[in-house]
């Protein structure tokens, strides 16, 4: 007798507590979203008929509209001058590898990896050497409808073949936002940014964009890369913008030069007994006053990064006016919109 007024008591008092309860949050209608991989029922909209907590969270009355996000992968491929400068192979040279290379990303970022990733083979020491890591770079992706704004961008890792991959040295890079169109950027701590002349679709489905084939660009603007001391066929971005303000100048306002100066006689191991510091001394390290990425940065005498910024003021064909010879004063600006930084 006493089990079965527990049973009935039981369930009067569940009864009596769910006829308490109210609907609080009513689904409208409902549709799928696919990105071809992916495929998720939502409803497109939600009413909040009363204000609801949890203490920590508040959902207002009122109707809600969901944010769904399916990430998009993209294969970038890009050379920079400055490591491919005097190779013998095809690839960009990996200098910056022995022991330069910071596990902190210089962009805004600051994304980390781990120190293993700058290993020779990567992390399982097995890779190719296609593979292994030159140096950090960053990528945008920008509105399909606005150019100048940029819907996201992260650190990445470019590999000697170049490669742009995740900070795990291997992965694809991957963003958290919508399947759609974009202008596709790469920037560099010391060469001139570009981007594709065009919106391309990006997806989860991987993509590939290649700003590297000389015969077949894809880069927005005019010489917006070079092919000066590139094997034949490839195109990279221009180096020396040592001092980051998105334009190449030998001699003038905006020159890069004096950054490159700067730096070696500031160097507070350049001095020989107590001594003034040398022009001419090799100031080691990974700075962006390192024209050719070789991890040493030179004012004066061999191996000077003064003549890689030179050659290329000298070598763009847009240096030239009336048709007349090159100026040492030339400003070449990033193909960019926007321009200079």
């Amino acid at each position: 007798m006493k089990t079965t007024l527990k049973v009935i008591f039981c369930l009067f008092f569940c009864f009596s507590q769910a006829q308490s309860i109210e609907r609080q949050v009513i689904g409208v209608s409902g549709e799928t979203l696919s990105n071809g991989t992916v495929s998720l029922d939502f409803t497109v909209g939600e009413l909040a008929v009363t204000s609801i907590t949890n203490g920590t969270t508040t959902l207002n009355q009122g109707f809600h509209q969901p944010n769904i996000v399916l990430g998009i992968k993209v294969n970038t491929i890009a050379f920079l001058q400055g490591a491919l400068l005097n190779s013998t192979n095809g690839l960009m040279r990996d200098d910056l590898r022995a022991g330069f290379l910071p596990t902190t990303s210089p962009y805004s970022d600051t994304l980390t990896c781990v120190p293993s990733v700058f290993n020779t083979g990567g992390t399982s020491g097995t890779g190719l050497d296609t593979d292994d890591i030159v140096d950090w770079i960053f990528v945008e992706l920008r509105d399909e409808n606005d150019n100048i704004n940029v819907i996201a961008n992260q650190s990445a890792l470019l590999q000697r073949d170049g490669d742009i991959v995740s900070v795990d040295g291997i992965s694809d890079l991957e963003f958290n936002v919508a399947a759609k169109n974009y202008y596709v950027v790469v920037k560099h701590r010391n060469h001139l940014g570009i981007m594709t002349a065009n919106t391309v679709a990006l997806s989860s489905t991987l993509l590939t964009v290649d700003f590297t084939d000389a015969n077949n660009q894809v880069t927005f603007g005019t010489n917006a890369q070079t092919t000066f001391g590139m094997p034949s066929g490839v195109v990279a971005l221009w180096a020396g913008d040592t001092n980051g303000d998105g334009r190449l100048n030998y001699s003038g306002t905006f020159s890069d030069i004096p950054s490159i100066r700067s730096h070696v006689f500031n160097d507070p191991n350049n001095s020989v007994f107590g001594g003034p510091p040398a022009a001419t001394y090799q100031s080691i390290g990974y700075f962006g006053t390192d024209v050719n990425m070789e991890g040493l940065t030179v004012y004066s005498g061999a191996n000077s990064d003064v003549p890689n910024i030179r050659n290329n003021i000298f070598n763009n064909s847009s240096n030239s006016v009336f048709g007349g010879p090159p100026a040492a004063t030339y400003v070449f600006i990033q193909q960019l919109p926007g321009g200079a930084n």
